[in-house]
Order: C-alpha cells, then structure tokens, then sequence
C-alpha cells in the first residue's frame, strides 16, 4: 500500500510492488492475478467469515437480526485493523478502476450474505433484498467508524447505521 500511497495506484508497477516487496515478478503472479488484487488479498476469507458468522447463530432470529447479530459479531475483528482498512479505503476512493473491483466484491459479499440467509431458512426473494442492503449498511457504518475520530467500536457504528435505515424506512 505504501506505493500506492506514495505514487498512486496507477503510476505503481508490479516490479516496482515486487522489487519492494523482496519478490519476484513470477512470485507476485503465483498470488495475484493483477496488482488490484493485492489490495483485496482477504476478500475471499472475509466472505467465508461473514457466512460462518451468519449460519452459526441460533435458530429463532428473523432475517434482519441474523444480519445485524451476524456483522456485530465479525466487527471485532477490524479493531485492529483500522489503520489499514482506512489507508486502502483512501486508495480506492482515489481510483476508478479500484471503486468497480470494490463494488464487485461488495456485490460477491451480499450473494454470500443472501446464501447464508437462504440456508437459514430466510426466502430467497427476502435473502435478496436483505443481502444487498446489508451490505450497504456495513460499508456506511465501516465509512462512519473510519471517519470518526475516537475509539468507538464498529459495531457502535452498526447498531447506528440500522437505527438510521429504519428511521428513514418508517418515513
């Protein structure tokens, strides 16, 4: 990241990233299939969380509470790595390109989102609706945790962001 930070996303080279990484260029492309990979390396791992997380609750919660219960209970985890989360999120706000492969990876989150609510027993036209919005609501509380200048937790910032979606629903 710090190359990117340093020159930004587009005048950085995979030799300049592997040069600086101690890597060689065959060694980079073993791991990543371009350099926009590199910053969403645990994207795949994170959709594996957030699923576990969702189909490891208790049975008898609706469909909003497996959300909500489900995204509180993996937000610990980015206490310690805000920094980071922050400094990639600036990258990719800085970059086109960047903000499309973002918006693929939220899109692949809610299809895991939806999955685990349909294997819950959540309906798929509700798992489709419910997922997408979700996701939504973990990127502006994510946003709002990053933005704030205290040591709040995330999930404050969820709790808040759900408090909001239903004030403006309820009109």
């Amino acid at each position: 990241m710090h190359l990117f930070e340093q020159q930004g996303y587009a005048a950085t080279t995979i030799p300049q990233i592997t040069a600086h990484a101690g890597l060689t260029t065959r060694t980079f492309f073993r791991h990543f299939a371009d350099k926009r990979e590199v910053l969403f390396l645990r994207d795949r791992e994170f959709l594996a969380v957030v699923r576990q997380s969702l189909v490891s609750l208790p049975a008898g919660l609706g469909p909003v509470e497996l959300v909500r219960e489900g995204l509180a209970a993996i937000s610990p985890a980015f206490a310690a790595w805000r920094e980071p989360v922050a400094r990639r999120r600036a990258i990719l706000a800085a970059e086109d390109q960047l903000r499309e492969r973002e918006l693929l990876k939220s899109a692949r989150l809610g299809d895991a989102v939806s999955d685990a609510l349909v294997e819950r027993g959540v309906s798929g036209a509700d798992a489709r609706l419910l997922a997408p919005l979700s996701v939504l609501v973990f990127n502006a509380a994510l946003d709002d945790w990053l933005d704030a200048d205290d040591e709040s937790a995330l999930a404050d910032h969820l709790a808040s962001t759900w408090s909001r979606l239903a004030g403006l629903a309820a009109g």
